[in-house]
């Protein structure tokens, strides 16, 4: 250990050198200096002489040794420094004649006078002075004291008992201290159990070892395992345990990331709403998001039922095209209306005219875990056909991806928590009757999630968007999207429509007659008359043509012809709600109000609360009061016989039984409503055969 050097003090026997030769001190009295060099030449010089002398040198001098202190003087207790500066305030009037606080021009009392007496007759008074006023102490207790204080000031005079750290665990065995480690250790990836079960698992431990007559008592136990188990969650949650045992031990890290795309990270979790699933029956989806680490933008973030590895690649291509304005968005959430570089980026893809202010990045490295979702043939197909590279994070550990996980945590907290249906982070956090409440579906809360990720998440400032040279001013996503552009010169090249199509699933399908019939959906145009019935060429398929279509929009499929790619329309697209479109959109412009180039944070904050307000009330038609059994049953004719959003009977009718079935609900439609009054209330309602409702979703996930 290096002792801090102290004051250096001229004594008998040092040596020095003066006017470049060596001297040897002899003598020193008062504040002259007797030296001899080395021909025994003896001269007397005063200490103002040999500091003046710019050639003075200490050869070497004694230094007196040093103690480290072992603590600070913060971490002791307020008593020990109280009484640490009693004792100090005698010390310095032994030394010096005065205590600290006499006043200015007093002189020392006689028995403290340095010039009249000794040090040692200094000690010997305070010590007679001290035993006087009730306080005995010893003249050479007194003089360690000094001597420690001279040495290491304040720090010298604290009890060295009181300033001595203790070992966390105490006395106890260091035997017992590791099996309660262990047992603690083994806790990680068990379900939370009690304090008691870890002491129980700790005596096994020490038993197996032979080790039965060193286990303490059972309070000292309870400590022990209060000082192990600190910031361990070893009987709290089970996910918390886990993720804490996961975290790095040493000093966190991160990779910086300086353009847009640079990095970014993908997962998937269980959304905490419940929705109407397709069945008419109640449940969760899940959430998967890709975030971009160097601006925190979430190019997309979609809800499916079971995430999969198509639904994936889908997710990775709607994050490298433009989100278009939809019907009842404000004009706030338009590009043109952010902080985005709008004019730059539509001289560079004209379709960023009508999109909403989302930023389109194309990644250049993303962060997977080890869901089978990621680490699948399709998303790897995916991401080799656009050159992104991925880096898989190691198991079990939600620490190498933090952004996306807080990023989830945030949906939770600041959208979820206000959507009609909000079920909580875990069950003992549920509330009652949560089934009850009107849920949205799955297509409506996709809804309701894409406009809140436009005018909140992207709009809101983000803690860890500050500026390094100006840490109190935080940017939102979209405006560390635009200062990055400027900085890194980065061009955001939107995705094409050709490699659009490449990231969709394939399939492989004839060509016949009537078109294609894809998951009981057929689909025609005139560009496949000259496929009709003819042979791809492809013989590893059986000759049938390459097919890709998008699980997300049921609309159209895209078929790989001799001369590249044809967009084949659904044949029955007429009766059901059009996508959304130029003519959805101009409608929704000539409701829309634009008062200036740029939206304003009023207008973004307002649209921001009536789509929470809308989230929490949940659809309006399931708003509606109980109804008595006549309204239900006239409700559930005309459900039946004039339903919404329903296919075609020709798509419906695969067999005799389902045709009879479409005859029937027509000729129920036809019937007239039979007039009924109170004496028919009770009478049990007629069989009823609905049409069934096409859901593409649900197509999409069957396999043929």
């Amino acid at each position: 250990m290096n002792t801090p050097r102290g004051r250096r003090r001229l004594a008998v026997g040092d040596r020095v050198r003066v006017d470049g030769v060596g001297h040897i001190v002899i003598g020193v009295s008062g504040t002259r200096v007797r030296l001899a060099d080395e021909a025994g030449t003896v001269r007397a010089v005063t200490v103002t002489e040999l500091l003046s002398d710019a050639r003075f040198e200490l050869i070497d001098a004694s230094v007196p040794e040093v103690a480290r202190p072992e603590v600070g003087l913060e971490g002791l207790p307020a008593d020990a420094v109280e009484e640490a500066s009693w004792w100090e305030a005698h010390i310095v009037e032994v030394v010096y004649g005065l205590p600290p606080d006499a006043p200015a021009g007093a002189r020392p009392n006689p028995q403290y006078d340095p010039e009249r007496t000794s040090l040692t007759a200094r000690e010997k008074a305070k010590a007679a002075e001290l035993a006087a006023a009730g306080r005995s102490v010893a003249v050479s207790t007194l003089k360690h004291r000094r001597q420690r204080w001279e040495t290491r000031g304040l720090a010298g005079l604290v009890d060295h008992r009181v300033a001595k750290r203790t070992s966390p665990t105490g006395r106890v065995d260091e035997r017992v201290v590791a099996a309660m480690r262990q047992a603690i250790e083994e806790a990680t990836e068990e379900s939370s159990r009690t304090a008691g079960f870890a002491i129980w698992r700790t005596g096994e431990i020490l038993a197996a070892a032979g080790i039965t007559d060193m286990v303490p008592s059972q309070r000292t136990m309870y400590r022990l395992f209060d000082t192990l188990a600190r910031g361990k969650h070893t009987t709290g949650s089970a996910s918390t345990r886990r993720s804490l045992a996961g975290r790095p031990a040493g000093m966190f890290s991160t990779l910086p990331a300086a353009a847009p795309g640079e990095l970014m990270q993908i997962d998937s979790t269980p959304l905490d709403v419940l929705v109407l699933l397709d069945d008419g029956v109640t449940g969760r989806v899940e959430l998967t998001g890709m975030i971009d680490v160097a601006t925190r933008v979430v190019p997309a973030a979609v809800l499916r039922p079971t995430t999969r590895s198509v639904d994936a690649s889908v997710l990775l291509a709607r994050s490298l095209t433009p989100e278009p304005m939809r019907p009842g968005w404000v004009e706030a959430l338009s590009m043109a209306r952010s902080v985005l570089p709008y004019d730059r980026l539509l001289s560079i893809d004209e379709r960023l005219e009508h999109a909403a202010a989302k930023p389109v990045i194309i990644p250049d490295t993303i962060v997977i875990d080890h869901g089978s979702v990621f680490v699948s043939n399709n998303f790897r197909a995916s991401c080799r056909h656009l050159g992104i590279n991925i880096q898989p994070a190691h198991l079990a550990s939600g620490a190498e991806k933090p952004h996306i996980e807080r990023y989830f945590g945030s949906v939770g907290s600041l959208f979820c928590q206000f959507v009609s249906g909000y079920a909580g982070r875990n069950p003992d956090r549920r509330g009652r009757g949560i089934e009850d409440q009107p849920l949205w579906s799955m297509l409506e809360l996709q809804e309701l999630l894409d406009e809140w990720l436009i005018a909140f998440w992207l709009n809101r400032p983000h803690d860890g968007l500050r500026d390094p040279a100006h840490p109190g001013r935080a940017f939102s996503p979209n405006e560390k999207y635009a200062a990055l552009v400027e900085a890194a010169g980065y061009v955001p090249v939107a995705l094409g429509p050709e490699d659009y199509i490449e990231l969709l699933p394939a399939q492989w399908r004839a060509v016949n007659a009537y078109g294609i019939k894809l998951n009981r959906r057929s689909y025609d145009s005139e560009a496949l008359n000259p496929l009709r019935l003819q042979p791809s060429g492809v013989r590893e398929k059986k000759d049938l043509w390459e097919v890709r279509h998008d699980p997300y929009d049921v609309s159209r499929i895209f078929v790989r012809g001799p001369d590249g790619w044809i967009t084949v329309f659904w044949k029955h697209l007429d009766r059901v709600p059009v996508p959304f479109g130029e003519l959805a959109w101009d409608h929704a412009r000539r409701h829309l109000v634009a008062d200036g180039r740029t939206a304003t944070e009023e207008q973004i904050a307002d649209a921001v609360a009536a789509l929470l307000r809308r989230a929490h009330h949940g659809p309006e038609e399931q708003e509606k009061p109980k109804m008595s059994k006549r309204d239900r049953r006239v409700a559930a004719r005309t459900k039946a016989t004039t339903p919404t959003n329903t296919s075609p009977v020709g798509e419906q009718a695969n067999g005799a039984d389902t045709a009879d079935a479409a005859e029937q609900a027509h000729g129920a439609a036809a019937e007239p409503a039979p007039a009924s009054g109170p004496e028919d209330d009770d009478a049990p309602l007629a069989k009823v055969i609905p049409l069934g409702i096409f859901d593409p979703f649900a197509e999409a996930d069957k396999r043929w």
